[in-house]
Order: structure tokens, then C-alpha cells, then sequence
């Protein structure tokens, strides 16, 4: 072993010893250390066990029976008992998650890093170490713990006169016993400096000397391994990448031609010039380029203080996270400027400009109800207006040709779940229902055509107007233009025989089919599989988007389409969880990890909270055959919402898919998942080869809800 690094003799005064009780010289050696009279035993593990017990989604169960160890602190004179090194860095590392994951832990534990100079280098040792982005730790300084190195150096009188390098691997083996620390005393010398390079993936140089600063980037290039330096006055980072650039100049070359044995020969005043240069002079803070000016007068060397130091080990762990993860790191420097950055607070609700910022409004206010004209075009026109649409996206346009009104799809109000339009024809199919309600009200009914002009591909339906009523229809006029989703969390109160004979009646006489549950177990099953798809939807990135883009904030710019977030029914926490949840960084990181089952939490409890979960279905797979089952689920709605019950139209991401293919468009990433919910939504339902789904309903007890989404103004969907 190199005379540079502490002997094996004297490991004693930094290095826990570890015993394992299955080894029989671990046995005898953990036996004498008790016999010891001075030695003071902690036994902490029935805790730790009892604590790694209680921790959520273990990668092993069998863990928690993995063989604890004991701990030896010679220079504490403490015996610890604690779990077995793969338990306690899974339960010391726990709270890390998901800011670093497992994986990303493991991968980390195999990072090699050296920190050169134990004065800065004493924090960052401690914040790689509690972090744990390293396995192992090298750890060099000749110099010795002095009281005035106790503003920055968190340690304590009784390691005055100890070596930092000693100080330092002794703070990191209280910490984890479990990580390898080597310490080198005699710091960065033309016989050392080799020996602690050798082998790391990653240096971390915090010398004063400038011949050392230099003397490891010279043996640090030439063995391709980086260097990251902090200086804490106005927070300098700096990367030099010479894993990545061979060739790169040391320090950037902003020492230019000066080498190491330039340096040598210079006295301490010439070396001024050049560390000036390194620090970038011009940039010091205005206190810290004052104090240097006092160096050798009032000042027995450069100040630092001890909240820099922090700051500065924050920085660099960070890079050494980013480092040892494969993420963006080049070469280069940058100011972390925490004082600068103060400079900077505003009222966070007051914009730059002075002018008062929108507060995020999640209170509930009376919404505008449609109008019910009198003129019987105008309010069939009313009335298409208002009729649902997935994420009130209101794709259609309208055309009065004499005594018929043209409903058309109107293509660019769609999106990815739009799989061949049929999402679109079931809102057209809804808007038809209202039409003929509306005419019948009126007494101007007449007769519809679906898809009446096979040459146009975007005429949907064709409502001509009569001169007779339907007393059935117009019965339902009322109720049919107070409709409106209640997303409100219910009460699990029975619907009664009679009612869901009426709902299911209603389907029938517009041509579809209403498939109605009400047991409790069934509702949870139903939950389970809406859920799943909703993870799914925030997961893949372009359905979250669009998810994200339907909705409205009081005073946007285009509240005439999507839903207004007042009628989500969001409880001050969804809000939050929402804010979130938006981000698409964070979904990202989600999917990434294969994680976020709570995504789908909000529809399962609301579909458990519900009185009855209705699936509305049609025969046949054809565009019309989509629009007929528009209609029936319109008229579903009506009757519910008659009935006093609150109705919310769910969206599983699968509504419109056929088959796997179409899962695969909607999300690649998820196709399997998806269609394997698609299908088991099929069984549930025991829905026939060619019955199809036209919307899928929860019905509710429930308070009634006061804002309704906004609708597109009436000339701006005629044509």
C-alpha cells in the first residue's frame, strides 16, 4: 500500500469495522470488542427490520430476512447492530425515490469518485455519501482540522488537530458502514496523486494549492477521467470533460500555456495572476474581490462561509447525479448564485409589468343556461348547439337549406380517440336526438337521414322539418336543454327496478342498447378497468396533451370549447393533483418508471361512488350505426337527468378502438395493455362480435351542478 494512504494498522482511526456473526473470525473478533469495558452497544435491528418492513413496493420480499451485521466505531468506541448492507441501503435510500429510482440507485452505487482538498470537499464527501451516488469514496488531504475551519467544516472541537481526510471518511462511515472509503493524508503529492486517480470514474478537485489543482487535471486527462471543481463565492461550477474531450485544455485554458512546472518555480505572490484568472476576477463578488485585496494585511487568507460550502456540495452532487446517470453534462461553467437569485423575488401574484396576476379560481359560480327561442328553426339550431360532445369538442357544423338543417362533421375538432370518426358521429348522433326533441317541442318534426350523401364525406345527418309533434320527443324538451355533466362524487343509493326499466326503454327507442349495473362488486370492476385506461391516457404523450388541452380555466380565450375545470368537481386537493399531473415532464418521468396506478384513482372512485355504471351500445360497426348510438345515449341522459340523477360520460382511452391495431394507434408504448382492457371491458359487458360501444355512463346521487361548459357562439358553426 502507498505510504500516502493511512496503513492498515491505522484504519482503526476512520474504518468501521463490519462484522457478519456467520463468519467465525467476524464471531471472535465482534466477541473481544464486547469484552471491551469502554465499548458502548446500540442494537438497532428489530427497527430497521420493522421499518424495512413497512416500506411500499419492495423489489424483494426476502429482503427483510437478509442477516444483519454489526458495526464497530473504534474512534466512537460503539458497537451498532444493524441490517445486512443490500436492506439498509434500500431503507437508507428510500425516501430518495423516485427523484433517483432504484435502478438509477444501483447504477449510481457503481460510480468510483475521488474529492481532493476536505474543506468544501467535507460537505460534498457527506452529500455524495447521503445521497448515495457512489460505491466508493477516495478521500485526500494533508492538512489537519483547525478551530477557525469550523465556520464551514461541519464538525465539532473534539476533531480540532484530526485530519480532514480522517474527519471526513469518519462522518461517511457513521453514515453507511457499507460504502468503501480510502484515505489519503498526505494529500496531492508527485507520489500520490497517481495512486488516488487511479481507477475513478470521476474527480472532484477542492485543493488551495494551485500546483495540485494543476498536477490532477494533468493525470486526470491523461486517463480520460473528468473533473468538477465549486468555489463557493457566487456559487462557480465548473466541468472539464476530459473523458469526452482527450484534448481539452486544463482549466479551459484559461492558465494558457502556464504548466505545472511553470508554477513550481513561481512564489505565492506570482501565483496571485494566475488564481485570479482561474476565478474569473471580473466576476467575484464585490466582497470576496474586496477581501482579496486584504489578504496578507487585515486578512490571514481568502474568506468562505459555511452556507456556500452547502450550496456548493448541492451543486455538485447534482453534476455528479447527472454524471453518473449518463445525463447532459459537458464541459463548461456556470454562476449558481443564490444571493444573486434574492435579488429576484416578486409577489408571486403580481406580474413583472405590476399588474395583478389571475389567482387560480376553483370555486364554483353560476354558469350561463342555453336559450330557448321561440322561432322553431332557431331553437333546433339551440339545440344541437348544446348537445354533448367528447371533451365538448362540438365537431360539427350546421347548414340551413330551406326546411333542412345539414349536420356535418366538422374535422378539425377531433382527436387521437377519434379512431375513423366515430367519436365524432356519436356526438353528431346526440345532436340529432336534441334536433328532433327540439323540433317535436315545436311541432315542425320531420323526418331524418343519416349519412344521406355517400359523395360527402363529411355530411352526417340531414333533419328535415315538418309540421307534426311527437309528444314522447317533446316531453323531453325541458330536461333535454338543462342536460349538463355532474362529475361530483355520489352516493351509492339504489336506482330502483322502475327507473332502469325507463333508461333502458329510452335506448331501445332510439335503436340501442343499455347495458345498466348496479351491484357494488360490479361498479368495482368497471373502476378498475376505466382506471387503467386513464393511466394509460396520461402516460402516452399525445393523448395527454390533448387530454391536458380540453381543459379550461375561468377567463381563457377559448372556453367557447372544452370543459370549464369548475365543473370537474375537483376537491381542493384534485386541484393540486391536477397542477401536477399537466406537466408533461412529469408524466414522462411516470411512464418512464413504470409507475403512476394513482392516474386512474379519480375515475375508479367516482364509478365506486356511482348508483349504477350504463353502457350504451349499438348493432353494427358502421359510421351510422355510431351516430344511432349517439342518439341512444343522448336519450339515456335525458332520462336520467329527469329522474334527478347526475350523469358524467367517461372517456376509457379504448371507447372507439375495434381492435389491436387500433390500440397501437392510440398508444404504441401501452398497445397490449390496452387492448387487453379493450376486451376485458367486452367480456364484462358479454357484448356481441358486432355490438359497439357508443358511450359509457355513471349515474349518480349527487348535488346538482352550477356551471355548465361554455358552447361555440351559433354563427360560428353555420355554414
Amino acid at each position: 500500500m502507498d505510504s500516502a494512504m493511512v496503513s492498515a494498522g491505522n484504519e482503526a482511526l476512520w474504518r468501521a469495522r463490519v462484522f457478519d456473526e456467520r463468519v467465525a473470525a467476524d464471531a471472535a473478533s465482534l466477541e473481544e470488542v464486547r469484552r471491551q469495558p469502554d465499548t458502548l452497544a446500540l442494537d438497532h435491528r428489530a427497527r430497521f427490520r420493522d421499518e424495512l418492513s413497512g416500506l411500499r413496493d419492495l423489489p424483494d420480499r426476502r429482503v427483510v430476512d437478509e442477516p444483519c451485521r454489526w458495526v464497530y466505531y473504534p474512534w466512537r468506541r460503539e458497537l451498532v447492530g444493524i441490517v445486512g448492507p443490500q436492506s439498509f441501503s434500500l431503507l437508507r435510500l428510500d425516501r430518495n425515490r423516485n427523484k433517483i429510482t432504484r435502478d438509477e440507485q444501483a447504477r449510481l452505487r457503481r460510480l468510483r469518485v475521488g474529492i481532493v482538498g476536505l474543506s468544501v470537499g467535507n460537505v460534498i464527501a457527506q452529500a455524495l455519501a447521503l445521497e448515495g451516488l457512489c460505491g466508493e469514496l477516495r478521500l485526500a488531504d494533508f492538512d489537519s482540522i483547525d478551530l477557525s475551519n469550523l465556520n464551514r467544516i461541519p464538525v465539532g472541537i473534539t476533531d480540532v488537530g484530526v485530519n480532514k481526510a480522517v474527519v471526513a471518511a469518519r462522518r461517511v462511515a457513521e453514515l453507511d458502514p457499507y460504502l468503501a472509503v480510502s484515505v489519503f493524508t498526505a494529500g496531492v503529492t508527485d507520489a500520490s496523486v497517481e495512486k488516488i486517480v487511479d481507477g475513478l470514474d470521476l474527480v472532484v478537485e477542492e485543493c488551495d494549492s494551485l500546483d495540485a489543482k494543476m498536477s490532477i487535471r494533468r493525470v486526470a486527462r491523461g486517463r480520460g477521467i473528468p473533473v468538477i471543481m465549486e468555489t463557493t463565492d457566487r456559487g462557480l461550477l465548473d466541468i472539464e470533460r476530459f473523458d469526452l474531450e482527450p484534448q481539452r485544455p486544463l482549466f479551459h485554458g484559461l492558465l494558457g500555456s502556464v504548466d505545472t512546472a511553470t508554477l513550481a518555480g513561481l512564489t505565492a505572490q506570482e501565483k496571485i495572476p494566475h488564481a485570479l484568472a482561474l476565478l474569473s476576477a471580473a466576476e467575484l463578488s464585490a466582497k470576496m474581490a474586496a477581501s482579496l485585496v486584504e489578504v496578507g494585511s487585515t486578512l490571514s487568507t481568502w474568506p468562505q462561509l459555511g452556507s456556500e460550502c452547502f450550496a456548493g456540495a448541492s451543486a455538485v452532487a447534482t453534476a455528479v447525479r447527472r454524471f453518473g446517470l449518463g445525463e447532459s453534462l459537458p464541459s463548461g461553467r456556470i454562476r449558481i448564485d443564490s444571493g444573486a437569485r434574492l435579488n429576484c423575488l416578486r409577489d408571486p401574484l403580481v406580474d413583472e409589468d405590476g399588474s395583478q396576476s389571475d389567482v387560480p379560481e376553483t370555486s364554483v359560480a353560476a354558469g350561463a343556461a342555453p336559450t330557448m327561442p321561440a322561432d322553431g328553426v332557431e331553437a333546433v339550431l339551440e339545440a344541437i348547439r348544446w348537445a354533448p360532445s367528447g371533451g365538448n369538442a362540438q365537431p360539427w357544423a350546421v347548414e340551413v337549406d330551406g326546411p333542412v338543417i345539414h349536420v356535418h362533421a366538422d374535422r378539425d375538432r377531433t382527436s387521437l380517440m377519434d379512431l375513423e370518426g366515430r367519436a365524432t358521429h356519436v356526438a353528431i348522433g346526440a345532436a340529432v336526438y336534441n334536433a328532433k326533441v327540439a323540433a317535436a317541442a315545436h311541432g315542425i318534426l320531420g323526418d331524418t337521414v343519416l349519412l344521406p350523401d355517400p359523395d360527402s364525406v363529411d355530411l352526417v345527418a340531414s333533419v328535415k322539418l315538418g309540421e307534426t309533434t311527437n309528444q314522447l320527443l317533446a316531453q323531453h324538451y325541458p330536461a333535454m336543454m338543462e342536460r349538463s355533466t355532474n362529475r361530483g362524487v355520489g352516493v351509492q343509493a339504489p336506482i330502483g327496478r322502475e327507473l332502469e326499466d325507463a333508461l333502458q326503454g329510452a335506448a331501445r327507442d332510439e335503436g340501442g342498447n343499455l347495458h345498466l349495473y348496479t351491484d357494488p362488486r360490479d361498479l368495482g370492476v368497471f373502476g378498475d378497468v376505466v382506471g387503467a385506461a386513464d393511466r394509460i391516457r396520461y402516460l402516452t404523450p399525445m393523448l395527454h396533451e390533448q387530454m391536458i388541452g380540453e381543459l379550461r380555466w375561468p377567463g381563457s380565450e377559448t372556453a367557447n370549447t372544452g370543459i370549464d375545470i369548475r365543473t370537474l368537481g375537483l376537491a381542493d386537493s384534485e386541484v393540486a393533483f391536477l397542477d401536477v399531473v399537466r406537466r408533461s415532464d412529469v408524466v414522462t418521468r411516470l411512464a418512464r418508471w413504470g409507475a403512476g396506478e394513482v392516474l386512474g384513482i379519480s375515475a375508479r372512485d367516482r364509478i365506486t361512488s356511482s348508483s349504477a355504471f350504463g353502457v350504451v351500445t349499438v348493432d353494427g360497426s358502421c359510421l351510422d350505426d355510431y351516430v344511432r348510438g349517439g342518439s341512444a345515449a343522448e336519450a339515456v341522459w335525458v332520462c336520467a337527468q329527469e329522474h334527478g340523477l347526475g350523469v358524467q360520460p367517461m372517456s376509457p382511452v379504448f371507447l372507439y378502438a375495434r381492435d389491436g391495431s387500433d390500440c397501437a394507434r392510440l398508444s404504441d408504448p401501452f398497445a397490449s395493455e390496452l387492448d387487453a382492457l379493450r376486451l376485458r371491458m367486452r367480456v364484462l359487458l358479454d357484448l356481441g362480435s358486432e355490438e359497439s360501444i357508443a358511450l359509457v355512463l355513471r349515474l349518480s346521487h349527487c348535488p346538482p351542478e352550477t356551471v355548465r361548459s361554455a358552447r361555440l357562439p351559433a354563427n360560428s358553426i353555420r355554414r
